[in-house]
């Protein structure tokens, strides 16, 4: 992700969430040096991802695909890229959290190996209230590496 896909971005994240990121935060993510890619189709940005990464651990912080584009394995080529980039960093696990109605998200990080470790009551914002969150880690290194 550079500033010049900042726009394409903030406008995926609207049209993909109720409540979602501005422009300012994902700036924000560029400037304090948080691990920014995007997927791209056809030269167009498709959907994006932000890793933070501090001593030992990385915590997946957005993945994003634009609703027209979703199906088509974006989510789980951004999320592979976050894991290896933790990794090449070298957290020994990455967190995330989950909205509980996000199905298909569970579903995927389930298949990437993600695992449910906590809940954070009341997490996220809906339209009626709070949502809670799962909180999903993947271990990188095993006891011992």
């Amino acid at each position: 992700m550079t500033p010049a896909d900042l726009d394409r971005v903030a406008e995926n994240e609207h049209r993909a969430y109720d409540f979602p990121w501005s422009r300012g935060v994902f700036a924000d993510c560029l400037d304090e040096g948080h691990e920014c890619w995007v997927a791209t189709a056809a030269g167009v940005v498709v959907g994006h991802g932000v890793l933070a990464v501090g001593v030992g651990e990385a915590q997946l912080l957005n993945v994003c695909v634009a609703p027209d584009a979703q199906g088509a394995g974006h989510g789980r080529a951004l999320t592979a890229c976050l894991v290896e980039r933790a990794e090449v960093a070298g957290a020994e696990r990455v967190f995330l959290e989950v909205r509980i109605s996000n199905r298909v998200a569970m579903t995927l990080y389930d298949a990437l190996g993600f695992r449910e470790v906590g809940r954070r009551r009341n997490y996220y914002r809906t339209e009626t209230g709070r949502e809670d969150a799962l909180v999903m880690a993947l271990e990188l290194r095993g006891e011992g590496d």
